[in-house]
């Protein structure tokens, strides 16, 4: 069961991560940032760029992953929208979370998804104060404007600490997150989306919805802004009959 964060863990928590912010801002004015896309200096993400990632077509695609009702992402990671997630979560260009978010949206809309909850995926501690803030916690605030759907942050917890996905093998990817994730008694009964940046072989948001299903969870779904090109991922109209199984009339 997750306990309550205290308040003098709440007080140094805040401390770190105005530790973090600081060391940000005397960075960019040692060394400028620059467009993670087109390389414009003074900008993380130029508004060029910004402007393009806003039509950037929306390409629902889905991968199927146990313990998940259906995991869907809005396009894949490659070009612009591959630099902007990177952008967005690991050089400090927060305001793409509006955009990103609103690529979730979107795609929330088209596949209409009965959601009671959203979770973002948890960092671990270590990992938030040296980031200064969580991507995907960062897209559900943003999402829960644009759909009034709640946001659940704290159901879901990352109980022990990872190595980056990104750096892993597939097979290594299941061993890294596995138990790596708890969630609280007030998952039951709850249809939930778990948000995250971007998903590879699901095994991140596989092991947070077990998690939740030990909870007594509903249904369980996983959304990411990009996914990897592999041809595990399946265009949403190629498999219509499955499509159909999870799908509900619920405007969004």
């Amino acid at each position: 069961m997750l306990t309550d964060v205290t308040a003098s863990e709440s007080y140094f928590r805040r401390i770190e991560l105005g530790a973090v912010r600081a060391a940000e801002w005397l960075q960019d004015l040692v060394f400028p940032p620059s467009c993670s896309h087109c390389g414009r200096v003074d900008f993380r993400f130029c508004p060029a760029c910004l402007y393009e990632l806003e039509h950037v077509p929306i390409a629902v695609s889905q991968l199927r992953v146990e313990s998940l009702d259906a995991l869907c992402a809005t396009g894949g990671h490659r070009g612009l929208l591959q630099s902007a997630v990177q952008a967005f979560k690991y050089d400090g260009a927060r305001e793409l979370a509006m955009p990103l978010a609103g690529r979730l949206v979107k795609a929330l809309r088209i596949l209409k998804l009965p959601i009671d909850a959203i979770v973002p995926v948890p960092l671990f501690a270590d990992r938030l104060a040296e980031r200064g803030y969580n991507q995907s916690e960062l897209l559900c605030q943003q999402m829960v404007l644009k759909t009034g759907i709640p946001a659940r942050p704290n159901v879901l917890k990352r109980i022990r600490e990872t190595s980056q996905q990104a750096l892993l093998s597939e097979e290594e990817r299941r061993k890294n997150v596995r138990d790596a994730f708890a969630a609280s008694a007030d998952a039951n009964g709850l249809s939930v989306l778990i948000v995250d940046d971007v998903a590879t072989s699901g095994s991140t948001l596989r092991e947070c919805a077990k998690a939740l299903r030990k909870q007594g969870a509903g249904h369980i779904y996983g959304i990411a802004v990009s996914h990897s090109l592999s041809s595990d991922w399946f265009p949403q109209e190629e498999d219509d009959e499955y499509q159909h199984s999870w799908r509900w009339d619920q405007n969004i």
